[in-house]
């Protein structure tokens, strides 16, 4: 077990999770109305960092570093995700 946060701690993590958690959403939006399908790839690629963020900021307020090998693998799968995608959108597009 950790030591209890500071209350500085504790305030920040609840603002910086209300922030990401309003992103969350927006980006959510976008995914259901964008008019295109880059623009709804753009909001899944923003919600997967979103989420490595929320993790981030779970790690900060547990003080238990593992969660941050989630939030490294998480950020590579949505890595990897998007290069996939820009690639397909190369290919489909030069024929």
């Amino acid at each position: 077990m950790s030591a209890p946060a500071s209350p500085v701690i504790v305030w920040a993590c609840a603002v910086a999770l209300v922030f990401l958690g309003t992103g969350f959403l927006s980006a959510f939006v976008r995914l259901l109305r964008g008019p295109s399908l880059p623009d709804r790839v753009v909001a899944l690629d923003l919600m997967s960092v979103l989420v490595v963020g929320l993790i981030a900021v779970h790690t900060v307020r547990t003080g238990q570093t593992v969660y941050l090998d989630v939030a490294i693998v998480l950020g590579l799968i949505a890595f990897l995700g998007t290069v996939a995608f820009a690639r397909y959108l190369t290919l489909r597009g030069s024929k």
